[in-house]
């Protein structure tokens, strides 16, 4: 029997790794609830508690490099295994973790729970935009996305009330509290971690064996697994559209990154929504469940238009919003920030399509290129935190102004291919219905 008749058609293979898109986007989202539960549990700052996010884009910029060495050498199916099962590794370690307990430690299993996701970041992003016409590639990975934000909003829905499961105590209360009161709270507190994540861990496991089993194709074709050729990231970073591309995905996830920080304080601000801080935490739904539907949407449009100029729209419509943010009060200034998250929806997966456009074997390293530049989200939102107490949160938002200004131009300009710098080495790799 001819192997690929046994292999998955396009649309299922698409499918099963949506399925990734959505596991790892949970996954993250829950780094919010662990924010408040650790900080209880071990009596910290917030600088201190922050070395969750810290930690977790840290793994990002550390990791991809052996994330794209590693998808190089086995394909992008192996890749997705081997990131599945590092990820649940790290999951497993929030158990050990929550019996010492120890910050340090919850530290370490976040961080092989992030690398394990970067992997998945290196390996699925590409993959799932091989699978099928390059024409459609951008589409396919907004739909993909729109799965990661589905799997952000239902996650803390689920799992966050299994890990908050008890009141959460202020610093002041902790300390009215006896020495033996106290350790009984913080070990019942770390503790309430451990069936969730050891959850995760086993549903990782059976995801990475799931698409083991899965006859999907593995694209080894597209990596340098298959020619006896080993590119360098140097070489990858002379294709222009990629070297923007980079900065790009830098800019993108700082600005969103920074914008999501402040937007809590910043609708409980006097002047601008005057809610409290409980109060507006719910009105974030609006802003990441307008990132959801825009992927949708943005799915089916690139499917009917270009997609660097639907990039440059979005980007040029954000950077509108975020005037309108800077120059008013009250609910118009309030609504126009929330309505960020629907044209911030495509940014992401477009910027990635388009800078992994056409550069067949160079793709992995690539990948890790742009996978890394995600610690844009740990570097950003510093430099708009500086300017917030300086001139305020509302003002301080010129901050991601500037990094959607550029990524107009990527869109417009910057993401054009450039056919005198992609080589005879670079040539697009098979099509996946074409491969036997």
């Amino acid at each position: 029997m001819n192997p690929s008749s046994r292999t998955m058609s396009n649309p299922a293979a698409i499918a099963v790794v949506s399925l990734i898109f959505f596991t790892w986007g949970g996954l993250t989202s829950l780094n919010d609830v662990l924010i408040p539960h650790l900080k209880a549990v071990f009596s910290m700052n917030y600088t201190q508690t922050l070395l969750i996010q810290f930690t977790f884009f840290g793994a990002y910029f550390l990791m991809s490099m052996p994330a794209g060495a590693v998808v190089a050498r086995v394909g992008y199916k192996a890749g997705i295994v081997i990131g599945l099962v590092i990820a649940a590794i790290g999951a497993a370690l929030f158990y050990p973790a929550a019996r010492l307990p120890s910050y340090p430690v919850f530290l370490t299993a976040l961080f092989v729970l992030a690398s394990g996701i970067t992997l998945l970041q290196v390996a699925a992003n590409p993959y799932i935009s091989l699978l099928g016409r390059p024409e459609t590639s951008h589409s396919r990975l907004n739909l993909a996305q729109a799965l990661n934000s589905l799997g952000t909003t239902v996650f803390p829905l689920l799992i966050g009330p299994l890990i908050l499961v008890g009141a959460v105590l202020g610093a002041d209360e902790i300390a009215a509290m006896g020495a033996a009161e106290q350790i009984a709270y913080r070990a019942a507190e770390a503790r309430s971690v451990e069936m969730p994540y050891l959850l995760l861990s086993g549903g990782l496991l059976l995801v990475a064996v799931f698409v083991l089993l899965m006859r999907i194709p593995s694209l080894r074709e597209s990596t340098e697994a298959s020619p006896a050729v080993h590119h360098t990231y140097l070489e990858a970073l002379r294709t222009p559209h990629l070297r923007w591309g980079v900065l790009g995905i830098f800019c993108y996830v700082g600005a969103e990154v920074a914008i999501g920080s402040f937007l809590i304080n910043y609708m409980a601000e006097p002047a601008i929504g005057g809610l409290s801080e409980a109060a507006a935490s719910r009105f974030l739904a609006f802003y990441w469940g307008g990132a959801m539907v825009g992927r949708f949407i943005g799915a089916a449009l690139m499917t009917r238009i270009d997609a660097r100029k639907l990039l440059g729209f979005a980007a040029g419509m954000v950077c509108l919003l975020l005037i309108i943010t800077m120059s008013t009060t009250g609910q118009v200034a309030m609504w126009s920030a929330l309505a960020i998250g629907l044209f911030n929806s495509i940014m992401f997966p477009t910027i990635f399509t388009t800078a992994i456009e056409r550069l067949g074997t160079l793709t992995s390293k690539a990948s890790s290129l742009l996978v890394m530049a995600i610690v844009g989200g740990a570097i950003i939102p510093l430099v708009q935190a500086a300017f917030a107490d300086g001139i305020g949160i509302q003002h301080s938002y010129f901050v991601p102004l500037v990094c959607y200004l550029y990524i107009i131009w990527y869109g417009l300009r910057g993401s054009r291919l450039s056919g005198a710098a992609l080589t005879a080495a670079d040539v697009p790799a098979p099509r996946p219905g074409a491969m036997h």
